[in-house]
């Protein structure tokens, strides 16, 4: 089976473009999003803190099964605006990568199927080459996967 989430990556660009759609409706899309347990099951991370609204913040925590912290995230929340957009920061805390800039876009397609745009700008297109050279393609895939997963059991 391919992957059903696409990245759109110009050469040369700062920037790139993730979209997927969901067998799901924009507001459980969007809900995957929003409630912190839900985030923990499809991202798997938890979650530490998780403000949902304007001047909002966030942060998740990654760890080994030994309970050493692997991964953590954190951002500011710009825009929040349900079933709709969010726009926020996101920063992977001990990493020389710096700070990018999300957009994300929840479209209604049918009552039973919805679409998720990300727009993503990076400080270079360097930095944008070095998380593309990742297992980034296949790391999302992986967790829009479980998203759709997890979420069905709420319909």
């Amino acid at each position: 089976m391919g992957q059903k989430t696409r990245i759109d990556a110009e050469d040369g660009k700062q920037d790139l473009v993730i979209t997927r759609e969901f067998d799901l409706p924009v507001e459980l899309l969007f809900r995957a999003y929003e409630e912190p347990g839900i985030v923990e099951q499809w991202m798997g991370t938890k979650v530490l803190k998780l403000e949902n609204k304007k001047h909002g913040s966030y942060q998740f925590e990654t760890s080994d099964p030994n309970g050493n912290v692997v991964f953590r995230s954190n951002g500011t929340i710009h825009e929040f605006t349900p079933n709709q957009k969010i726009t926020r920061t996101f920063e992977m805390e001990n990493t020389p990568f710096p700070i990018q800039l999300e957009f994300l876009e929840f479209e209604k397609l049918t009552d039973d199927t919805s679409k998720l745009t990300m727009h993503i700008i990076y400080k270079s297109a360097a930095y944008r080459d070095q998380i593309l050279q990742m297992p980034f393609a296949k790391g999302i895939n992986m967790a829009h996967n479980r998203l759709q997963e997890i979420v069905n059991q709420l319909k």
